[in-house]
Order: structure tokens, then C-alpha cells, then sequence
């Protein structure tokens, strides 16, 4: 028989008052309370995958209320698959009250536990680089990929020359692939040459991310690295390319994607008119909303996709289509 932590316990009597005659409004928030409050106990009982809780917690918008009680449990968690899922969890939440239970998990004896406690403050865009950057010599290579991530995510310049560094001994490729991203996240333009040796690696992902770096720090040789991939007759290549492009901004974007809204593949199309759009021009919104409403059979598919991306609510579709005056 399983039994819960004495501090969750105590958790959820607390948060458990009689709702009889509240308002509706405090009703329907009790209500959540009360299955959020379950689901912290089915994964403290390991009675629910990890992604399932996380999505649910997620869809009643009690993240940083799971993320207490999650954390108020951790100390009497001891069987180490139980503290893994809890880690999971809270790093799925992205709640920044969970950040110091973050860190000092980061230190955990746990592979496992620090991968997922390094990923939870690489979502967070933590600042604490000073425990981050000794788990890019840690034992587990999925503790030095998150780390070199969370590097990344944290936008701190200084990160970048140890990124590079670790990159130039690291003996996995997607950990070395992660590690040269996110010296290009980092922001330190100091670290082009670097990067811009690695685009004779032998290895092509090697080669990607540091083009990818390269272009994150707007550096003129990761944009012709891209164009280079663009320029090839082979789709799938051509897609790397403008993959190269993702999450940058529309003035540096927009020289090379602006091309490929007439291109004949309209895969490419429908991808590099999202990414100005997220780039920031937003008149790309009502690009793709008109190509998909004039396009037919599986090329609308093509547009959707990039739509479905975007989380396009529907009232906003049909604003569009009525200032073009397709619909009324």
C-alpha cells in the first residue's frame, strides 16, 4: 500500500473547504482545486504518466497551486522513479515559484533527476549559471544537453565561451549540437569565430548547429550557410534551411523567406510566412489564412499546419476572411 507524504496530506485538507452556498464562480475554482489536488496525488503514487498530468494541470490553470504542493511533498519522496516524475512535472509546469526546489534538485545524486531539474530552469530562463555550469561536465549526457539548453535559454552572455568550450571536447553529437545552439542563444557575438569553425565539422549536425548559432547571433556566415540549404533541389534539405531561420527576428529573416512565398514547394511557403509572422510581421497571419482558404486538397493541409502552430482562434479566422471580403 502506498502512502502519501504527512506535509501533502496536510496540503489537502487545507485546500479542501465546503463550497456549499460559494458562488459559482468560487465553485468552478474549488473544483479545480479539488482535481489538481488529485493529480498531485496521483503523481506522488505514480498513478499517471507524466505528460498526462502536466497537460491537465495545465488546461485547469492551476500550475503554481500543483507546483506548491508538489514541493511542500518533496521531502518525503524517496523512492527514486516516484522523485523522478515529480521533477518531470514540476519541470513541465513552469512555475517560477518551483525555481529554488529547482536548483537544489539540479545537485540531486540522480541522473535522471538533475536532466529534468536543469530542463525545469532551462524553461524558466533561469539566471542561475553558476549551477548550471558545472552540469556541462556532468556523467550523464542528458544532463549536460539540458544544461547546455537551460545556457542557452538564460540569454546570459557569458555562457557562451564555456559552451563552446565544452563543445570542442563533447563526445556526443546531439549534446555538442546542443551546446553550439545555445552558445548562439547566449547572445556573446564574441564567439562567431568559434562557431564558425564548427561549420567545417565533419559531422552534418555539427555543421547545423552552428550555422544555427551562428544565425541566432546574426552573423552573416550562419545566414549563408542557410542559403546554401535553400539553394538545394533536395526538399528535405531545403526544410533544414529554413529551420535555420526559426524563433529569429523578421529583419533578419525576411532577405531570405520573403523569396519563398512564391515558391512551387508551399511547404516552404506556408513555413517561412510562419516564421515572419512570429518574427513579427503580421500581416503573414493573413497570408496564410488566404492561402489556405483559396487552396485545395492536401495543399490546404499545407497551410493548416503552420496555422494549427500558430493556435489560430477561430473568430480571429473568420475577422480576417470578412476584411478580405471572402465571407461575410
Amino acid at each position: 500500500m502506498r502512502f502519501l507524504p504527512v506535509c501533502l496530506l496536510l496540503a489537502l485538507s487545507l485546500a479542501a473547504p465546503s463550497s456549499l452556498a460559494a458562488p459559482p464562480s468560487v465553485q468552478k475554482r474549488m473544483e479545480r482545486r479539488g482535481e489538481t489536488e488529485m493529480l498531485a496525488r496521483q503523481v506522488l503514487e505514480g498513478g499517471i504518466p507524466v505528460h498526462t498530468a502536466v497537460s491537465r494541470l495545465r488546461l485547469l490553470r492551476e500550475e503554481a497551486f500543483a507546483a506548491q504542493l508538489l514541493v511542500r511533498a518533496l521531502p518525503g519522496v524517496l523512492e527514486p522513479r516516484r522523485l523522478r516524475d515529480v521533477v518531470a512535472v514540476l519541470a513541465g509546469l513552469e512555475v517560477r515559484s518551483a525555481e529554488p526546489a529547482l536548483v537544489r534538485l539540479a545537485g540531486n545524486g540522480d541522473g535522471p533527476v538533475r536532466m529534468y531539474a536543469a530542463q525545469g530552469l532551462g524553461r524558466l530562463r533561469s539566471r542561475q549559471i553558476g549551477v548550471l555550469l558545472p552540469l556541462l561536465e556532468d556523467k550523464s549526457s542528458g544532463v549536460r544537453r539540458e544544461a547546455a539548453r537551460a545556457l542557452g535559454a538564460s540569454r546570459i552572455s557569458k555562457a557562451g565561451r564555456p559552451l563552446v568550450v565544452a563543445a570542442k571536447t563533447e563526445p556526443e553529437l546531439e549534446v555538442r549540437a546542443a551546446l553550439l545552439e545555445a552558445a548562439g542563444a547566449a547572445g556573446d557575438k564574441r564567439q562567431v569565430p568559434a562557431l564558425k569553425a564548427f561549420l567545417d565539422d565533419s559531422s552534418e549536425s555539427t555543421r547545423f548547429a552552428a550555422a544555427r548559432g551562428l544565425c541566432l547571433l546574426g552573423s552573416p556566415d550562419g545566414f549563408a550557410y542557410a542559403r546554401k540549404l535553400l539553394d538545394s533541389e533536395d526538399r528535405f534539405v531545403r526544410r533544414q534551411g529554413l529551420a535555420l531561420h526559426e524563433s529569429l527576428p523578421v529583419k533578419k529573416t525576411a532577405p531570405s523567406l520573403r523569396p519563398l512565398l512564391e515558391d512551387q514547394d508551399r511547404a516552404l511557403a506556408a513555413g517561412a510566412a510562419r516564421i515572419l509572422y512570429q518574427g513579427g510581421d503580421k500581416t503573414m497571419l493573413e497570408w496564410l489564412v488566404l492561402a489556405s482558404w483559396n487552396a485545395k486538397g492536401e495543399e490546404k493541409l499545407t497551410y493548416e499546419k503552420e496555422l494549427e502552430a500558430l493556435h489560430l482562434a477561430d473568430d480571429r479566422r473568420k475577422a480576417i476572411l470578412r476584411k478580405a471580403g471572402v465571407v461575410k
